[in-house]
């Protein structure tokens, strides 16, 4: 039942004026309005085949709002990609019950840290089903808020097949979750934030899902629970509706019961980044450390890419993985030359940092195949924390509308280009909204492969 609908009168970057509805059921909870209650540590749940690094610009938004970040934790599960049957083994993925023992260790593990008696959970896609079983399964008295942002809740299709698969509305692990008057488990008060139509994962037609013409019966409103506080934000994308500003802002009105201060990352003035190195075995992503890998630092010039001096970090990853600490200024764009076992050696081009950071984890990029064999250097345009939206959105790589990211409902979260050897050591510019990275080609015969990632 819509009680009502508001309009915000924040644009943020190349969207218009965003517009969110809240629609609440007859047993809906809410947060506590009152100024002076203590915000509780804030535990936040990546999504499927992702990784904790996603939520560093929320971490940041969070600080600069005042919430310390020793009363932050963001998980990383060991085997982030949900299995295709839950309860058949599948190797590098995990079930259910596999997130539901990760995540209730972690909870536990921030209420000892904190010495709180209970948390908050921040869950992006996948992340929502962890805390929805966790809190279910006995977590009601250990979880004061969880903020569900795109999470699946009545799935990516609900059909008669594959039943066992995590994503299906009519299969066990889901009915069992919303089954009964209400959706949510009484205790807890939740939060959904959903799209208005740009979720691929919430689209009636299959095609987002390799079955274009059937019906997946489910609708835009698939994210929506029963019980809950439900929000939709107008245009934003899957990704998008858990990092974007505007998700920052309610999951933070939600959790403090009050409005940020600030939507703005305020910087600091020194910067320490370290982060964990993983891996990408038979193209699987994995969030398991990565042994004897070699990261190297060296700040950029914004406007070429050119290395500006020597490294200004060099690590080797010892048994846990882990690189750092680079002490880096807050105005230095940076290159992170990762090389790892097994994969081409990968510089990563990224934009200053203005805040420290300890989840800035670097993964390879995937083995050359056989697109790439009559490539002369391969470069990669990457943006983790949401989607490339054409004509929604400002994507430009090297000058051009990339032709590998398709129009409508954002499905498209890297784009590639293939350049002939002759164009080695010139610079390319990826650009969405108001972020630009300047890359350098590299030989691909050296397997070596370039990445513009974005961080907004």
């Amino acid at each position: 039942m819509k009680l009502s609908r508001r309009t915000i009168l924040q644009g943020v970057g190349s969207l218009p004026f965003a517009v969110a509805s809240l629609r609440t059921g007859a047993l809906a909870q809410t947060a506590p309005a009152a100024q002076n209650v203590e915000v509780p540590p804030i535990l936040f749940v990546h999504g499927n085949g992702d990784y904790d690094a996603l939520w560093m610009t929320t971490l940041w938004r969070m600080e600069s709002n005042g919430i310390a970040r020793d009363r932050m934790m963001a998980i990383n599960f060991t085997d982030p990609l949900a299995r295709s049957d839950d309860k058949v083994e599948q190797a590098g993925r995990s079930s259910t019950e596999d997130q539901r023992r990760e995540l209730a260790a972690a909870i536990a593990d921030l209420k000892r840290r904190t010495g709180a008696p209970r948390v908050a959970l921040v869950g992006s896609s996948r992340g929502g089903n962890a805390i929805r079983y966790v809190i279910r399964n006995g977590g009601a008295g250990d979880v004061s808020h969880a903020v569900l942002c795109g999470t699946p809740n009545h799935g990516v299709f609900a059909t008669d097949d594959q039943l066992n698969n995590e994503f299906n509305g009519r299969g066990p692990f889901l009915r069992g979750l919303n089954e009964g008057e209400s959706e949510v488990t009484p205790g807890t008060a939740f939060l959904t934030l959903r799209s208005d139509g740009m979720d691929k994962y919430a689209q009636a037609d299959g095609r987002f899902i390799g079955k274009p013409g059937t019906p997946t019966n489910v609708t835009n409103e698939g994210p929506e629970l029963k019980g809950a506080t439900n929000l939709v934000l107008g245009a934003l994308d899957h990704r998008e509706v858990a990092f974007h500003p505007r998700a920052f802002r309610e999951i933070y009105k939600f959790i403090a019961g009050r409005e940020p201060a600030r939507i703005a990352i305020m910087p600091e003035q020194s910067v320490r980044l370290s982060g964990l190195v993983t891996g990408t075995p038979g193209g699987a992503p994995t969030n398991r450390p990565v042994v004897g890998a070699t990261v190297d630092v060296f700040r950029v010039d914004p406007q070429t890419g050119e290395r500006n001096g020597n490294a200004v970090h060099s690590t080797k990853t010892g048994a846990d993985g882990r690189w750092g600490v680079a002490q880096v200024d807050p105005s230095w764009s940076l290159e992170f030359v990762l090389t790892s076992p097994e994969a081409p050696t990968t510089h990563i081009y990224r934009s200053p940092f203005p805040r420290s950071s300890d989840v800035v984890h670097l993964r390879p990029a995937r083995p050359l195949g056989p697109a790439d064999k009559d490539a002369g250097a391969v470069v990669i345009m990457s943006r983790p924390r949401g989607y490339f939206g054409l004509p929604r959105d400002v994507v430009l790589f090297d000058g051009q509308e990339p032709a590998d990211v398709k129009p409508g409902v954002p499905t498209d979260a890297a784009a590639t280009l293939r350049l002939p050897a002759s164009e080695v050591g010139r610079n390319i510019v990826a650009q969405f909204g108001e972020e630009r990275i300047v890359a350098r080609l590299w030989p691909a015969a050296e397997n070596r492969i370039a990445i513009a990632e974005l961080t907004y």
